[in-house]
């Protein structure tokens, strides 16, 4: 079955995917870089992207070996590239979720104490019930060649085992839906927090002094908040049209076009996440340019960091985590 059923990967078609997978690994590495290298960003929301990242970030790598080497059959680095690939696949799209509940709690809810107590469960989940899937994928002897069936040369669940479908479904497809849901769904319901928390203010407003300018940071999460379940679906789509291809035995699973798409939107989501929330966000852009093009102005940064640090640690009620959509923007715009 798996070499009738092959899927023929072509030349173009790796070419374009391997590229994914660089701009993604180095799309990851730019936001746990960040993170690391300028302290106020460091709140619990980017934190939590950070964990995303280590996932995307090890997704990269694995499906970039399995592109490079498109398997053939069921060898040891197929098996160990199809097992490295499985846990970060799923364990991105927990971290995702958690992501969306924490930003729900935090704003809807206005509790940041319970918000962040549930980070020791988000790494519970979101480590354990991956490592633990894929640790029973491997006893039993689940993983290995499919045939690009529904992957794009790299090794998943073995596409030979009777119950490939189920297995399909518990290490990644039925945590796909329920992604495809719960993210929507929750970043809505921030977004309509959101807005009817503005028209609350709205009859205030013509008496506050604050500058059009001041509102910028409010749109621009506002707006991400409506782009991060559109990009999650935009790329994971593909690999569900091909799943449920395969239920239906449809040769247009084998489609070049959506094979490439397919192997795009699994590689490309760490290199998403840099544009949205480094690249397309001002204040660390900025930092980026100045690092990059004029490393004397870093050090204004560096002195304007610890200078509200010592301003934070004095007057604790300013600092960036509060209950409005700058949450998720550090110093937006």
């Amino acid at each position: 079955m798996a070499e009738t059923n092959r899927t023929e990967v072509y030349v173009y078609e790796r070419v374009v995917i391997l590229s994914s997978c660089v701009l993604s690994f180095f799309g990851s590495l730019l936001i746990i870089c960040t993170f690391a290298r300028w302290p106020d960003l460091r709140t619990t929301p980017r934190k939590l992207l950070v964990y995303l990242s280590v996932t995307d970030l090890l997704s990269a790598l694995s499906y970039f070996y399995g592109v490079l080497r498109s398997f053939d059959s069921d060898s040891g680095d197929c098996i160990a590239q199809g097992a490295i690939s499985t846990f970060a696949n799923t364990s991105s799209f927990f971290w995702t979720v958690a992501i969306a509940i924490y930003l729900y709690v935090f704003i809807v809810k206005s509790s940041q104490r319970q918000a962040n107590n549930l980070v020791l469960y988000f790494h519970l989940i979101s480590w354990g019930v991956p490592f633990a899937i894929t640790v029973a994928a491997l006893s039993l002897h689940k993983i290995g060649y499919d045939a690009s069936e529904v992957s794009v040369g790299w090794c998943w669940v073995n596409i030979q085992a009777e119950d490939h479908v189920l297995w399909m479904l518990l290490t990644a497809k039925i945590w796909e839906f329920i992604a495809y849901v719960t993210l929507p769904v929750l970043y809505m319901l921030v977004k309509i927090h959101i807005h009817r928390a503005h028209a609350a203010l709205s009859e205030y407003r013509p008496i506050l002094t604050s500058s059009p300018v001041s509102h910028s940071p409010s749109s621009m999460a506002d707006r991400k908040l409506t782009i991060i379940p559109i990009i999650f679906i935009m790329l994971r789509m593909w690999s569900t049209i091909r799943f449920l291809l395969l239920l239906t035995d449809s040769p247009a699973g084998h489609n070049p076009v959506l094979v490439t798409l397919h192997g795009i939107g699994n590689t490309f989501q760490g290199a998403a996440n840099c544009i949205m929330f480094v690249l397309l966000t001002p204040s660390i852009r900025s930092r980026l340019v100045a690092q990059l093009c004029c490393r004397g102005q870093d050090k204004h940064w560096r002195s304007e960091s610890v200078s509200q640090n010592r301003a934070s640690a004095h007057t604790p009620s300013h600092r960036e985590e509060n209950t409005s959509p700058q949450t998720w923007e550090n110093n937006e715009g």
